[in-house]
């Protein structure tokens, strides 16, 4: 017996698949793993099958025909093909968190395409499929080109491949954005993004943090709410980065929160790593974090009584400071905008 991938599309009807797997039983042959592609032209049915040895390739295609099959596709496939595609992607997910950079590799393996190409440019035409080639957008910018001959790739082939495209670009920023920072005393501290598999960590670092540390940073005093927690680890349109210390565990966390064209900024220090500088260093990445991402400017809320807080924007170069009875807003222009003389001089 040998093994055969077959690709053929089939009306979307009640029936008519059972017509080709019929047919292609009529001639001895075992299918072994099945996956349907939703397309606008119909169901495309992708097989791995198993035939005997005698069976050539214009068997198959007449087998496909007598069952009702179209835009047919027939090739000799290994024993690799037995993983079904779904569980190929996740494999080659679980590969690319740890090698980012094997992003064409994979996607030549998992879509058995003969070229891709990246492109410092967004694609021309519209992501999508468009016959043996794909468009891809990279989040990081550019595009990717992917290209086979045959058979053209489906909608939902599309779909793992970009998000793939997405995961190597989240990884290769998430390494990118991670640096060591060393403190004062000699402690080596990793300040890196957070992600949604830090919530357990996360949730340690407020419970080991006071009553009085945690009104200082959420101002309406105790810890958020678990849903809440999940929403400020991966903030729409804003980031949130956090300082691990030698052992894991993680000690300080900072966010920025997308407010039109503003940033909203809050720091949260574990009582025992306050004053070591970790909030500074953390409220400096995230206003050059919020430059490069085109925000105007990053605000700061924080009680009049928070001390520590106010001294780090002021070392920070803060612009308009506004006072509403016990909270202070603090403006500071995203990292590489300069506040004129004037407007600090104002904000006193």
């Amino acid at each position: 017996m040998a093994l055969w991938r077959i690709r053929a599309t089939v009306d979307d009807r009640p029936g008519y698949l059972s017509v080709l797997t019929a047919s292609l039983a009529l001639k001895s042959v075992n299918i072994l793993a099945v996956q349907v592609h939703t397309t606008e032209g119909g169901a495309v049915d992708d097989f791995l099958v198993d035939a005997p040895d005698t069976m050539t390739e214009a068997a198959l295609l007449g087998a496909v025909a007598k069952g009702r099959g179209r835009d047919a596709f027939v090739t000799r496939a290994e024993a690799h093909g037995l993983a079904d595609q779904p569980t190929r992607a996740l494999a080659m997910a679980g590969r690319l968190v740890h090698e980012p950079d094997a992003l064409g590799e994979t996607l030549v393996t998992l879509l058995d395409a003969t070229d891709v190409r990246w492109r410092p440019h967004p694609a021309f035409d519209r992501p999508g499929v468009h016959g043996g080639r794909m468009t891809l957008a990279d989040p990081a910018g550019g595009s990717y080109e992917v290209l086979r001959a045959l058979p053209a790739f489906t909608p939902a082939e599309y779909a793992r491949a970009q998000a793939l495209v997405e995961l190597a670009a989240g990884v290769t920023r998430r390494q990118r954005e991670t640096v060591t920072f060393l403190l004062p005393d000699g402690v080596e501290a990793t300040l890196r993004p957070a992600v949604a598999e830090d919530l357990a960590a996360v949730r340690e670092l407020h419970d080991r943090c006071s009553a009085g540390t945690l009104r200082r940073r959420y101002l309406s005093g105790g810890a958020p709410s678990e849903a809440r927690l999940r929403r400020l680890l991966e903030p729409a349109g804003g980031t949130t980065l956090l300082a691990v210390a030698p052992g894991g565990q993680v000690v300080a966390m900072a966010s920025l929160l997308a407010e039109g064209d503003l940033g909203e900024v809050a720091v949260l220090v574990e009582d025992d790593w306050q004053r070591r500088g970790l909030g500074t260093a953390l409220l400096r990445r995230l206003r050059a974090h919020a430059g490069r991402s085109g925000f105007a400017a990053v605000v700061a809320h924080t009680g009049a009584d928070n001390v520590a807080m106010l001294r780090t924007l002021r070392r920070l170069g803060h612009g308009p400071l506004e006072r509403d009875g016990a909270l202070v807003s603090v403006t500071l222009p995203s990292a590489g905008r300069q506040v004129s003389d004037e407007t600090a001089a104002k904000s006193g």
